[in-house]
């Protein structure tokens, strides 16, 4: 992408600001955040007050996908803001829907108003369920929690928006998209992806805590392929669902061996009963569909991802 405006939502946040970041090198971006979840600092060219730096970089407007006015005059609309965990949603079940579907009914029909008519928004993998095989898109999903309700939603949305008005909108269903505390994760806390939180356990010392007996797997995606596939998306102008891993998955068990290798320490983890209702215990994705229509294929393997993560506390 080359001399587009455009905007980022929830662009202060982990996903958003590592892809605001990528476009502003060659494009006019706007990240908008209210700054729930999201942190100003995560951004080129802006401070921790939000303010630009003067060194050029993204724009930075503090606002809610709720608002009114939002900077949808833009060539193309990346639209991440959202609640994104099942227990961040359920302990905030309304205001969670209301910036999650609310806000990207809101953000798309303003987006429209303003001519924009390219939209790629984050939907969720966690709608497949605990699944040891790949999960293509077509297969049957459902909503066991609000968050994934609240995702889904966005898929019936973005479905009137394309039939309706003739826009044109990729929903991405992205597994277990990670970075490390190194990059934009550490801001997000308990949120973060478990090999952020179990890197940062471990190099410090401490037992990273394993629900069950840590048999559970997970497709983990580095962000950089990520944001290559979220750009490719629009590029391609892509229609309809896509999933964004990277087709392969590790236990959280042999993560907390890799982890333990690379930095040179024998931590054992700790184990305790679930305390989640609902649970997705495998993950695993069929990327078929995005690699057919855009050539993407993930570049960073598990094992360079570990290394990535745990780079800042090996230098």
């Amino acid at each position: 992408m080359n001399g587009k405006r455009v905007l980022v939502t929830g662009g202060a946040g982990f996903i958003g600001s590592n892809l605001a970041n990528r476009l502003a090198t060659d494009n006019e971006v706007i990240a908008l955040d209210d700054c729930h979840l999201g942190t100003p600092e995560n951004l080129d060219g802006v401070d921790e007050n939000g303010d630009s730096t003067g060194e050029g970089g993204v724009e930075f407007v503090d606002g809610s996908v709720l608002d009114d006015d939002l900077p949808t005059d833009v060539d193309v609309v990346f639209h991440l803001a959202a609640y994104s965990s099942y227990t961040m949603v359920e302990e905030n079940k309304r205001e969670a829907t209301r910036v999650n579907v609310e806000g990207f009914v809101n953000t798309v029909e303003q987006a429209r108003e303003d001519g924009c008519d390219t939209v790629v928004y984050a939907t969720t993998s966690s709608i497949y369920g605990s699944r040891t095989e790949p999960s293509p898109e077509d297969m049957p999903v459902e909503a066991r929690t609000c968050y994934e309700a609240s995702k889904l939603a966005r898929e019936r949305y973005g479905e009137y928006f394309g039939h309706h008005y003739d826009m044109t909108l990729a929903g991405l269903r992205f597994f277990s998209v990670y970075q490390g505390y190194g990059g934009a994760e550490e801001h997000k806390g308990e949120y973060a992806n478990t090999i952020a939180q179990f890197a940062d356990a471990i190099a410090n010392g401490e037992a990273p805590v394993l629900f069950g007996d840590g048999s559970q797997t997970r497709d983990f995606t580095h962000v950089d392929d990520v944001v290559r596939a979220i750009e490719l998306a629009a590029d391609h102008e892509l229609q309809g669902i896509y999933n964004v891993g990277t087709g392969e998955s590790y236990t959280f068990n042999t993560m907390v061996e890799m982890i333990n290798d690379e930095l040179g320490t024998d931590v054992n983890p700790e184990y305790v009963e679930n305390p989640l209702e609902v649970y997705v215990h495998d993950t695993m994705a069929d990327a078929t569909k995005l690699r057919e229509a855009t050539g993407w294929e993930p570049e960073i393997d598990f094992e360079e991802g570990v290394a990535r993560v745990c780079a800042p506390y090996t230098g």
